[in-house]
């Protein structure tokens, strides 16, 4: 019995043994990895920072701004353009409601002319009793101009929303791109001697540094 015993705390052992040697080599190479870490001067946490990437961000963006504009560009953090977003588009909001209001006015006024009513706001303007002051013609043509301009702002408000969806999804596209300085091109001019006859050689050079 004392034998079996012995022979089993032997054989534990041995197994406590061997696993602790397959640990060993990830220990081992989690340090080289930091090692290599640290001699290249990058951090851990710089590289996982570069690594993160949200690929819901772009979406999410996109929709803020469907809902309301301008709301896409505060979750991408560029504060700055929330007010061009307001201004653009209330612009265009403004501008078509103005011209919509002079057409339905100009539009009234017309069709009470065409009916033989002389009771229009612009029949008898100066008030001297005597009109019409503007006439069917000039109100058709005011009708026809405030209904184009009408038409012009709002398809320039839809254009303006959809860029305003458009410029946050992008921009969250291009957050998450790599700007590190290490990515840079530069051109470097040159002059060299040649020895046999020399004259001087010009060149330029394209340096590409990852």
């Amino acid at each position: 019995m004392l034998f079996a015993f012995l022979l089993f705390h032997i054989s534990f052992s041995q197994e406590k043994e061997e696993k602790g040697d397959t640990k060993e080599p990830q220990v081992s190479e989690v340090d080289s990895l930091a090692q290599n870490m640290e001699d290249s001067g990058v951090s851990f946490e710089e590289v996982s920072k570069k690594k993160s990437i949200n690929p819901l961000a772009p979406s999410k963006a996109a929709f803020y701004s469907a809902i309301f504009p301008g709301l896409g560009q505060i979750y991408n953090k560029r504060y700055w353009k929330a007010p061009i977003v307001w201004g653009a588009l209330g612009t265009g909001i403004y501008v078509y409601s103005y011209n919509n209001t002079e057409y339905r006015r100009a539009r009234n006024a017309f069709k009470r002319r065409l009916a033989g009513f002389t009771d229009d706001e612009f029949y008898d303007i100066n008030g001297d009793g005597s009109g019409p002051d503007v006439s069917s013609d000039a109100l058709q043509e005011a009708q026809e101009n405030t209904q184009r301009d009408r038409d012009l702002a709002l398809v320039i408000s839809i254009a303006l929303y959809a860029l305003n969806i458009i410029d946050a999804n992008v921009d969250s596209h291009l957050k998450q791109y790599n700007v590190d300085d290490d990515l840079t091109i530069d051109f470097n001019p040159y002059l060299d001697i040649n020895p046999l006859t020399n004259s001087p050689n010009y060149g330029m050079a394209l340096v590409i540094k990852f």
